[in-house]
């Protein structure tokens, strides 16, 4: 485990910082791996349901669309590995971003 600690300016307390909030394992899940050929040992569960659904195509994981239409994620697991967290947050944050600029130009 990576800890680390720094003091703070503003009190003198002493915050221990880990990584450990990027990532965990329910491994108790009746669907763990929910994802076939995944490895079990860097499955992360904290993206449960993907949250670069809404991107449509433009989310950059292996998905395809069913005859309906609807998108299909079950042959991708870019969420789930353990070093794609900031890959994730990265691009919700630029989502973000590009949803307040647009707002801004209404």
């Amino acid at each position: 485990m990576d800890v680390k600690k720094k003091k703070t300016a503003e009190c003198g307390r002493t915050i221990v910082k880990s990584d450990n909030y990027k990532y965990f394992a329910h491994k108790e899940c009746e669907y763990f791996p929910c994802h076939e050929g995944a490895d079990p040992e860097n499955f992360n569960c904290l993206f449960c349901y993907c949250p670069l659904y809404f991107l449509g195509d433009k989310c950059g994981g292996g998905f395809t669309y069913t005859k309906k239409g609807v998108k299909n994620c079950t042959g991708c697991i870019r969420p789930h590995l353990k070093e794609n967290y900031e890959l994730i947050t990265g691009l919700l944050k630029d989502a973000c971003k590009e949803a307040a600029a647009a707002k801004e130009k209404e």
